[in-house]
């Protein structure tokens, strides 16, 4: 006799995502009815090490197809999944990753991996009539009652990758620590954003929008950038002092050659010490708690030396976040933290491939006494998946850019839901992840 909580049926088909580019979206059916439907997304500023995403690279959509991957979806994973228990998600991420059977997944392709097993996952919450979140958080014998709402980390001005070289640094955040409930940390955020706008408009430097939702300004340079987010918190109301905070997305390998490190708005090269200056300086003299691959990928010893400065000489706590540096990957991980190179972990479940890796990459930075952050990527969709995993997984903190465009605001909003939802039995992460645990 079948287990109830087998899989009866999965299917794959392509779909589209923010940028108009082809993606894999998985459905999966079980026996006892219970049903799930993910969507995988896809970065434009990826780390070496992430798992690769199977494109068809033909003259059609721009080399972006996925037919292939969308084929193994509904073929080899199929035929290899069917009829096991979806409530064994790691028996179904290890299926997954020895079927593929190379390093980063590029025989199956990561999308296909990822969609499948958020699917798997879905499907086996709806089958236990639980909401994802409750489903996991179920298994997480460890955490406490109460339901900790993430820290958004939300773009406001746009560049590097996600739009077209206009400022050199990817993305400008904001970070609403001091509010009482995300719901208000939210209508901050809607403050900010709209007077960043007004400011732009009076200075005649506003120019679109970039890929995750931020503007896509033209400023002099990236000091500019960063003193006009300033500038939009004061006027928006706000301190920057005990209420909201900068952070400071660099991806610093889009900017690295081996002449050094590239300012395309300011049309200058600095070399190893030069950048380490800056940032250090930057760190210093504006009121950034978080700063992300400040250096190229592969430099570990400049992130550990930047990590030891900020403890030794910055008067305020930082987190200096991996994401091209660690690639949710527990030996990037592990290398990281032999010589303290970070502090938290950008845990994007794409980059991993499958859910069961995210979650040892997630449990490994917290082993360390790492923060994580969990995050989407700049190619989005209507998924809400992560929303799920951070209140599931208990991460306190999610970034998925900026407060503009429905696929940044469905995740937004389903956090709002589930705190209406909640009511009492969930608390707003606010200052705790950043050592301010301060209620205004």
């Amino acid at each position: 006799m079948k287990n109830n909580f087998s899989i009866k049926k999965i299917k794959g088909r392509r779909v589209w995502d923010s940028r108009g580019r082809p993606t894999v979206e998985t459905e999966v059916l079980l026996n006892n009815g219970g049903f799930g439907r993910a969507i995988a997304p896809a970065g434009a500023s990826t780390g070496s090490g992430e798992a690769v995403d199977l494109r068809d690279n033909k003259k059609a959509f721009g080399g972006y197809g996925v037919d292939n991957a969308v084929a193994n979806v509904n073929g080899e994973i199929l035929e290899t999944l069917l009829g096991l228990n979806a409530t064994d998600q790691k028996n179904i991420d290890q299926c997954l990753v020895n079927l593929d059977g190379t390093d980063n997944k590029e025989r199956l392709g990561g999308n296909a991996m990822i969609a499948t097993s958020m699917a798997v996952a879905h499907a086996a919450a709806n089958g236990e009539k639980k909401p994802l979140w409750k489903y996991l958080r179920d298994k997480e014998i460890h955490l406490s009652n109460k339901i900790v709402l993430p820290l958004p980390e939300i773009q406001i001005f746009g560049g590097g990758a996600h739009a077209e070289g206009h400022l050199d640094l990817q993305d400008f955040m904001v970070m609403p620590y001091g509010a009482t409930t995300f719901s208000e940390a939210m209508e901050w955020i809607a403050e900010i954003y709209l007077a960043a706008g007004s400011i732009m408009d009076a200075q005649g430097k506003r120019f679109g929008v970039a890929d995750e939702g931020g503007y896509w300004p033209v400023f002099a340079s990236n000091e500019e950038a960063i003193e006009t987010l300033v500038k939009s918190i004061e006027l928006a109301g706000f301190s920057t002092e005990d209420q909201v905070g900068i952070s400071l997305d660099i991806a610093a390998t889009q900017l690295y050659s081996n002449k050094g490190y590239f300012l395309k708005s300011e049309k200058r090269t600095l070399n190893n010490e030069q950048w380490f200056d800056l940032m250090l300086n930057w760190l210093k003299a504006y009121p950034i708690i978080a700063i992300e691959d400040p250096f190229v990928e592969d430099d570990l010893n400049s992130h550990a030396k930047l990590l030891t400065a900020i403890n030794t000489n910055v008067d305020k706590c930082i987190e200096l976040v991996g994401d091209d540096l660690l690639v949710t990957n527990i030996k990037n991980i592990s290398a990281a933290n032999e010589i303290n190179a970070c502090n938290t972990l950008l845990c994007k479940p794409n980059q991993a491939g499958t859910l069961t890796e995210a979650k040892a990459a997630f449990e490994a930075a917290k082993e360390n006494g790492w923060n994580t952050i969990v995050s989407a990527r700049s190619g989005e969709t209507e998924d809400v998946t992560i929303v799920h995993l951070a209140l599931g997984w208990g991460i306190e903190q999610l970034k998925v850019g900026s407060f503009a465009r429905s696929e940044r605001m469905a995740k937004w909003n389903e956090v709002i839901r589930l705190e209406d939802q909640l009511g009492s039995d969930a608390v707003y992460a606010g200052g705790k992840p950043l050592g301010r645990d301060i209620k205004i």
